[in-house]
């Protein structure tokens, strides 16, 4: 139930057939990104065969950043599409190109804008202090009525770094009871959450610690309470790459996104990486031949207005600031 592999084991996605058709598909994908003066970025949850054609790869407001600091003017980000929101608006002058559309999120997809107004002013009449905090997981209208953003590894900080005490939090109700175990502010949740961490549940990880039980146990705080209580660290995308390359430890439950342990399978070769996770729908919704479409036909751009990207970068920037 829980062996050691990636998704590059399974014959039936990575035939021999399949291995030359993505490797013809590389080869042309680096091709047009030289001809078409773009930029890959690719999230840590992607199919291990986008790594190879990214430029960067890391978690949704890394690349978001990323974005911002590259000459190339076309950037095609391989995620979901909340994220290709977010690098559009750290780089409104640039044309952002998302391989499918389509591919959403069920955590971002929890709330909107007009819904967090209401209930936010609902709320500001008996807690007249009351900010919003916004996770980055969110569309580029939510962050535009958030008082500050967000992420998994510095929303601690955030919600002690703001002048209130009195905290709507927006929208994952898992990470939203994390912070509340670490602050002593009030968290008032919104009710949402990622589907694939909400599903992960602690007698699956209980099985692979019996077996292992030297293995740390690493999980995402999108994941619920009573699976968060049993791990060894709770860490961010980027926090668990790190940690793994840097603890004594050889053997490590990743407990978050499958995609994530490919990428540390790959990059640290000499340790083990053991799954309790699930895939994304949206994430592997993403393709080598989508990517290749997307430079050749400039097809699913992300558009947003100019006032939209201010108003959203406001609570990005006041992030930067606190964070």
């Amino acid at each position: 139930m829980f062996e050691q592999f990636t998704v590059l084991d399974q014959p039936d996605l990575y035939s021999r057939e399949r291995c030359d058709d993505i490797q013809r598909l590389v080869e042309e994908i680096t091709q047009l990104k030289r001809e078409k003066d773009a930029i890959i970025l690719a999230h840590n949850y992607q199919r291990p065969e986008i790594f190879e054609v990214a430029d960067f790869v890391g978690d949704s407001l890394e690349l978001a950043k990323r974005g911002a600091r590259v000459e190339q003017g076309t950037i095609v980000f391989c995620g979901v599409h909340f994220m290709a929101e977010t690098a559009k608006i750290l780089s409104p002058e640039k044309r952002i190109l998302i391989p499918d559309s389509n591919a959403g999120c069920s955590l971002a997809e929890s709330v909107d804008a007009e819904s967090l107004v209401e209930m936010r002013d609902e709320l500001r009449q008996q807690y007249p202090d009351l900010v919003v905090v916004s996770y980055v997981n969110t569309t580029a209208e939510v962050k535009a009525v958030t008082d500050i953003c967000c992420t998994s590894s510095n929303a601690i900080k955030v919600v002690e770094s703001v002048d209130s005490n009195n905290i709507l939090f927006v929208p994952d109700e898992n990470l939203a009871a994390y912070v509340a175990r670490h602050t002593s502010k009030n968290i008032i949740a919104w009710e949402g959450n990622c589907y694939v961490h909400h599903q992960i549940n602690p007698e699956q990880i209980e099985e692979v610690r019996r077996a292992r039980p030297d293995i740390r146990v690493l999980a995402h705080p999108e994941c619920r309470e009573d699976v968060l209580n049993i791990a060894d660290a709770v860490l961010s995308t980027s926090g668990m790459m790190k940690y793994a390359r840097e603890d004594d430890a050889k053997e490590f439950l990743v407990v978050t996104e499958c995609g994530l342990s490919d990428r540390l399978l790959l990059e640290i070769p000499d340790k083990r990486f053991f799954k309790s996770c699930q895939l994304c729908k949206y994430m592997k919704m993403i393709t080598l031949e989508g990517t290749r479409d997307a430079l050749v036909e400039g097809r699913d751009e992300v558009k947003l207005t100019r006032e939209l990207c201010d108003a959203a970068r406001s609570s990005v920037e006041r992030m930067f600031e606190l964070g």
